[in-house]
């Protein structure tokens, strides 16, 4: 999004410096995903404690996406300005700030402000850190490396909730993830970290990349709104169904685990197998067992191994889809890609957890998985119906 593929892929590089890189930006996103992680059921049950209802947490939560529809359309510009490393940094110095806010402002209505502008921040990293891995990465082992980028940053969305789990919903918690989101600037300030050129950025022609990746587009909508509204959703869920806070917070963590381990061989079946065919099973799949949810939290132990199944398949889409990206664009074309799914994201961040406030206000039991299962099939006979391969 930020630079010119093209231009950064015809350097050639030593495979250890490219891959050191790699592992740099991937831990830098991870450490971000654990302050995202922590913040957003965090942010959501001190609303709860203040007795505010679903939909006036939904709402906030949308705020997240409104954050980031603003700034994905300025990331060219400044990326240009600024480039790759020094805007990373930026990013996660200012997340550090606004979650420090929330502790300093316990003002419920100054929360909405302090939510857009962390949702640009979250904008600017995952966008940045998606497009400078794609950007380092060996076409031969691109399908592989996205994996392993998803399931990193899918840990860093584990450690969230198991360290709230430990130190509860409090004020600390605000100040312990302000502290790690900006110890993550340790991981690509360094020199030695390979950072894309930077290029002038060209004008925008989001309605051009909409019709050359309709089906990644629909994937980012739809992982960026089951995402936003899980993470927000899911512990008040599991305590509506008579779970204790802290065995709420690790069913997160669980369903977050399965989306780290089950990536790798979801990126081997995509190097063996069409990816496109691979995503629809998966949508599929999410779809109907989403439905069974409320049936499984019944029994802890079923509970804990639905969620972690489900957790890796239904990344997975997201994961295939990184991968037919990477493989299909190049250049300005991947930017102008990477930028529309930036925009994608907003919109899906916005319409998920509102979507699902009003579900749970209609059924406590079956509203979050029931907008989550139909979010899944609707995407899933989009692909069907679409002619294009992403």
């Amino acid at each position: 999004m930020q630079t010119s593929a093209q231009s950064a892929t015809t350097v050639i590089l030593p495979r250890w410096k490219r891959r050191l890189s790699v592992a740099a930006v991937v831990a830098a996103a991870t450490t971000f995903g654990l302050t995202y992680s922590l913040s957003a059921p965090l942010i959501a049950m001190s609303l709860m404690a203040r007795g505010h209802s679903s939909l006036f947490i939904g709402v906030n939560a949308a705020m997240h996406a409104l954050g980031v529809l603003l700034a994905a359309p300025l990331l060219p510009g400044l990326a240009a300005r600024l480039g790759a490393r020094r805007l990373t940094v930026l990013a996660l110095v200012l997340a550090g700030v606004l979650l420090f806010l929330f502790r300093l402002w316990p003002i419920v209505w100054v929360w909405f402000l302090l939510r857009i502008a962390l949702g640009a921040a979250a904008e600017v990293l995952f966008v940045m850190s998606e497009t400078w891995t794609n950007v380092l990465s060996d076409e031969t082992t691109r399908g592989r490396t996205m994996a392993i980028y998803t399931a990193a940053l899918s840990l860093g969305m584990v450690l969230g909730p198991a360290l709230l789990s430990r130190i509860g919903v409090n004020d600390r918690a605000f100040v312990i993830g302000a502290v790690i989101s900006v110890c993550a600037v340790l991981f690509v300030l360094p020199p030695w970290v390979l950072a894309p050129a930077r290029s002038a950025p060209e004008p925008a022609q989001p309605l051009r990349y909409l019709k050359l990746a309709p089906v990644a587009i629909a994937t980012t909508i739809l992982n960026a709104g089951v995402e936003t509204a899980g993470l927000s959703f899911i512990a008040l869920y599991a305590t509506g169904m008579g779970w204790s806070e802290q065995r709420a917070m690790q069913l997160i963590s669980t369903l977050m685990l399965g989306a780290i381990l089950l990536q790798l061989p979801i990126g081997w079946l995509a190097d063996k197998m069409d990816k496109r065919r691979l995503a629809l099973i998966l949508a599929w799949i999410s779809a109907i067992t989403a439905l069974l949810w409320p049936f499984a939290l019944q029994e802890t132990p079923l509970a804990f191994a639905m969620v972690f199944i489900w957790g890796g398949l239904f990344v997975g889409i997201y994961t295939t889809m990184l991968a037919m990206v990477g493989s299909r664009f190049q250049g300005n074309n991947l930017v102008g890609v990477y930028a529309v799914m930036g925009l994608a994201w907003g919109v899906g961040a916005l319409v998920g957890p509102s979507a699902v406030g009003l579900g749970m206000i209609g059924s406590a039991r079956f509203g979050l998985p029931g907008v989550i299962a139909l979010a899944c099939a609707l995407f899933a006979l989009f692909m069907m119906r679409s002619r294009s391969r992403t």
